[in-house]
């Protein structure tokens, strides 16, 4: 009889309250239940989304922030919350488990409820922060959602090292270098919030936040391999009515290693240039050193009329020269010249080249607003000087204006201060880079008079100069195909 009122006290005491002890700890304090439900939404949220995220062909940027951003805070805090609720509610708590009989089977129960769902949470919480750092080490996440980094997005799209991660050219390597990479990012994330970034954003390498190229470039692309030469074919478009095609071939002596050649005059074994800039952008060099562990070799040079700007001396590396290799920016002639070249903007068309130059040049309020005036004015210039020929051809000709359309907005958005040669490439020379003339310029020289060499013949050969049908590509079969109406 004592051990049936026991039995039934037991129960009562468990159940007097209609609660599980479990439940009753969760319950104890609107803190825990208010964590205990964000634990749960985010959870099952998380679980939900990351099965379509995993399925999806495309990744999403602001789809994988709230997944792996902002759930994960929700899902955190709500652990959080629930011991604070339970802290603060810890003299009920006490005085419910005193008036539980078997209080020893009470917090064994306990114990084995929070034990498993510490083991759930800790395996569920470490997935989210995996899949966190991932995720912000990912180019959706660095490039397409934030709108400032987008021309830098879109350039990479189009370049040779497309699917190689943006921390890998921008994160040191190692804790530390995470560490640095994520407090610089706050840092612009307040900028990009209270809207005083710099625009345009300044290249990596003129702000010192490009990792050295022997952690990048060199992993793939070692100094000592010989690549010898190669052919390069360089076609333009005249301003003519015809849109005359020339090219220039050129045989380029990269060279590498022992091999010389341009690769191995700046980098090859034992070589080390070492030189001083005058401003960020590095465009004027008036101070350049040469050794050569090998020879013993030290020349010191510096550019006529210039003195020794002093302050920090750089070691020259991969990234001096080929310096937009990641985010290349085009300008209106070399964009228009490769669209015609493709086929994107017929060369039949009359004076194709000089008005897509013309319309793609004009300075836009916006992306959207070039969008609906390029394709207008390039049309209307046929529809006023070659009426029976667009009449004729208004789907090749719209189809042309929305390619100059892309162009631009391609390479210049106005908003972020990027304009046509916001971002010049130093890898050979132009009219909007000197490149190679920073230091080639025949004005480099040694106290002894020796000049640093501005011979064409040292870098490339020119088996053919803006000609026109040259026989060179006759001879390698390359000969350009005549246009088509």
């Amino acid at each position: 009889m004592t051990d049936q009122n026991n039995n039934g006290a037991e129960q009562s005491g468990e159940k007097g309250s209609g609660r599980q002890p479990a439940l009753a700890f969760l319950t104890s304090n609107w803190l825990s239940v208010l964590g205990a439900t964000l634990v749960t939404v985010a959870g099952c949220s998380w679980l939900l989304i990351l099965t379509l995220h995993m399925g999806a062909r495309a990744s999403n940027p602001y789809l994988g922030i709230l997944l792996f951003l902002v759930l994960p805070a929700v899902f955190f805090a709500g652990l959080a919350l629930i011991p604070l609720g339970a802290l603060l509610a810890r003299r009920r708590i006490a005085a419910g488990l005193a008036a539980v009989p078997d209080r020893r089977l009470t917090l064994r129960r306990l114990a084995i409820f929070f034990g498993v769902m510490t083991v759930a949470n800790v395996i569920i919480g470490s997935q989210v922060s995996y899949r966190a750092v991932v995720y912000m080490e990912s180019n959706p996440f660095c490039g397409a959602s934030c709108h400032v980094m987008k021309p830098q997005f879109v350039a990479n799209l189009r370049s040779p090292h497309r699917n190689v991660a943006c921390v890998e050219c921008h994160t040191n390597p190692g804790a530390a270098g995470f560490m640095e990479s994520k407090m610089n990012g706050t840092r612009q994330m307040l900028l990009v919030v209270a809207g005083t970034y710099p625009r345009p954003i300044p290249p990596a390498l003129s702000s010192g936040k490009l990792v050295a190229s022997s952690e990048t470039c060199e992993q793939c692309h070692s100094r000592n391999i010989e690549s010898g030469q190669k052919l390069r074919v360089l076609s333009k478009f005249k301003d003519d009515e015809g849109n005359t095609q020339v090219s220039t071939v050129l045989m380029v002596n990269i060279g590498g290693g022992r091999s010389g050649g341009i690769h191995g005059a700046h980098m090859g074994p034992g070589v080390e240039i070492r030189y001083r800039a005058v401003g960020s952008r590095r465009s004027t060099i008036p101070w350049v050193e040469y050794n050569n562990t090998g020879t013993g070799e030290t020349r010191t040079y510096l550019a006529d009329g210039a003195k020794d700007p002093g302050g920090a001396t750089l070691v020259m590396e991969c990234a001096d020269c080929h310096n937009r290799e990641g985010h290349s920016f085009s300008l209106p002639k070399e964009a228009v010249d490769e669209a015609m070249a493709s086929g994107r903007i017929p060369a039949w068309l009359p004076f194709a080249h000089k008005t897509a130059v013309q319309v793609v040049s004009v300075a836009y309020a916006s992306g959207d607003d070039a969008a609906r005036k390029i394709p207008e004015a390039f049309a209307a210039f046929y529809r006023q000087n070659y009426a029976q020929l667009a009449g004729q051809h208004q789907a090749e000709i719209d189809h042309a204006g929305q390619a100059l359309a892309e162009i631009y907005q391609r390479n210049v958005y106005p908003d972020l201060g990027i304009r046509w040669g916001s971002y010049p490439d130093n890898l050979g020379h132009t009219d909007n880079s000197p490149g190679c003339f920073r230091c080639h310029d025949d004005s480099h020289e040694t106290s002894a008079k020796k000049a640093i060499s501005q011979d064409c013949d040292d870098c490339h050969k020119a088996l053919a100069t803006q000609a026109k049908n040259p026989d060179i590509l006759r001879t390698l079969g390359l000969t350009p195909s005549e246009p088509k109406q």
